[in-house]
């Protein structure tokens, strides 16, 4: 798969945001080593901190079907530039170490960006 059509499920996935508060809808995909892709996207919730974001999502369904070796991440939103992750999510990627991300807007702009790039000074299991 491309990261172009990786950015496509990403954006379908997008359409199904739960987005009232904020009514800023993201969406995300991720690839697996063993070629699956499983999107997701934000569910926000009254109690703000409650909800999740399109990132997370798409990897915690990943990781619930038995995928640890996930390849790479794509994450959309209707942004000026990129739609870059929040910080909860950047250190949620280290976990899985997800060599690439891509961030991309409905506008045709992209940026591809490696883990060390998104993160730099991670909190990883070296620190435990």
């Amino acid at each position: 798969m491309t990261d172009e059509e990786l950015v496509q499920e990403a954006i379908k996935y997008r359409e199904h945001s739960y987005s009232p508060y904020s009514h800023f809808a993201v969406g995300a995909a991720v690839l697996t080593k063993s070629g699956h892709v499983y999107g997701g996207c934000n569910i926000e919730n009254a109690s703000y901190p409650v909800g999740i974001c399109a990132e997370r999502t798409a990897i915690v369904k990943a990781v619930s079907e038995g995928e640890r070796d996930i390849v790479a991440l794509a994450v959309v939103g209707d942004t000026p530039g990129p739609c870059s992750p929040c910080g909860m999510c950047r250190q949620f990627i280290g976990e899985f170490k997800i060599p690439r991300i891509i961030m991309a807007n409905l506008h045709g702009v992209r940026k591809t960006v490696t883990l060390e790039e998104l993160l730099p000074f991670a909190f990883t299991d070296s620190d435990m």
